[in-house]
């Protein structure tokens, strides 16, 4: 049987921090990420893809807005949706011609993704996912006075971002199509953590004004699929503690029990690694016979095999 994983895409397999943020550096850095995707697949296991839009959907909405005295701007969960659409196009290219450099045929299909959340999940009061460029200091504080844009500072990552909702995902309304393509597509889902829906009483889905955390969208993804493994793939190779510091000690691997206490000890940080960690935890929580894995692009394979990465397990 070949080994079933939900692989989540962090920013840095999308576009580097030299990037100027073009459709045409997104794409170089895309087939490179296509690599190490068609690597596992071609390594036996049989996965889903789900990806970040973080500045991609920040760009578009600021496009749209930007020029609304010449066209109506698009709401944000449209400019997701559109992010969800020409990310997924970049990953199909890429992905189907590493695959058949590797003389692997298998189709490779973007899924536009619906994700039902709750209309009272308190990031609507309280918005904390970064979207779009960063900006300095005197720029943010001009976008706060001039666009009413809610920005944060991210003093790890060196500047500020706009922010915005992301409440956490209750339900995949495609999941039903995305588990009949499993054994024979690689499907493209998600992205972006999906588009936020809030569902009627009446049945009826309407958009709302949110990101969705792609980290808890893929692990309720892999829950839906029954996937053996979550792999996360960000800039590090492994969590660590004290991150940053001339303490700082990287983590082979975190039961559920040591996880939560990191936490509470404020050891991730709330934009960056704690949604991840989060995710992870969740995955294992629910499948304590299963694992979850948070790594770099580069490790993936070697983290799947057990070599690297931090692993979640239930215990320890």
């Amino acid at each position: 049987m070949r080994e079933k994983i939900v692989v989540a895409l962090g920013g840095n397999a999308l576009q580097s921090k030299e990037s100027d943020g073009t459709a045409e550096a997104q794409l170089k850095v895309v087939k490179d990420t296509c690599k190490v995707l068609a690597d596992l697949s071609a390594g036996g296991y049989e996965m889903a893809i789900v990806h970040g839009n973080g500045p991609q959907v920040g760009r578009i909405l600021l496009a749209s807005e930007t020029a609304g005295d010449v066209v109506p701007p698009m709401p944000l969960e449209v400019c997701g949706a559109m992010s969800e659409g020409y990310i997924g196009y970049h990953i199909q290219q890429g992905l189907r011609y590493e695959l058949a450099r590797r003389g692997m045929a298998v189709p490779v299909c973007t899924v536009a993704t619906q994700v039902v959340v709750d209309a009272d999940d308190p990031s609507f009061r309280n918005p904390t996912k970064p979207i779009g460029p960063f900006y300095d200091e005197a720029e943010a504080k001009k976008l706060e006075q001039e666009r009413g844009f809610d920005m944060r500072e991210d003093a790890a990552r060196g500047g500020w971002r706009r922010v915005v909702a992301s409440p956490k995902p209750q339900r995949i309304v495609e999941i039903d199509p995305i588990r009949i393509m499993w054994d024979k597509v690689i499907v493209i889902c998600a992205g972006g953590g999906g588009i936020p829906v809030i569902e009627h009483a009446d049945g009826r889905l309407s958009g709302a004004a949110a990101v969705i955390d792609k980290d808890f969208a893929a692990e309720l993804l892999a829950e839906e699929v029954k996937a053996d493994a979550l792999i996360i793939l960000t800039e590090v190779e492994k969590v660590a503690i004290n991150f940053g510091t001339p303490d700082q000690v990287d983590l082979d691997h975190l039961s559920l029990e040591e996880a939560a206490k990191l936490c509470e000890e404020g050891q991730f940080g709330s934009g960056s690694m704690l949604p991840k960690v989060e995710a992870c935890m969740k995955f294992v929580r629910a499948n304590p016979d299963k694992k979850a894995i948070i790594t770099s692009l580069a490790k993936a394979q070697e983290a799947l095999a057990g070599e690297t990465g931090t692993v979640f397990t239930f215990h320890r």
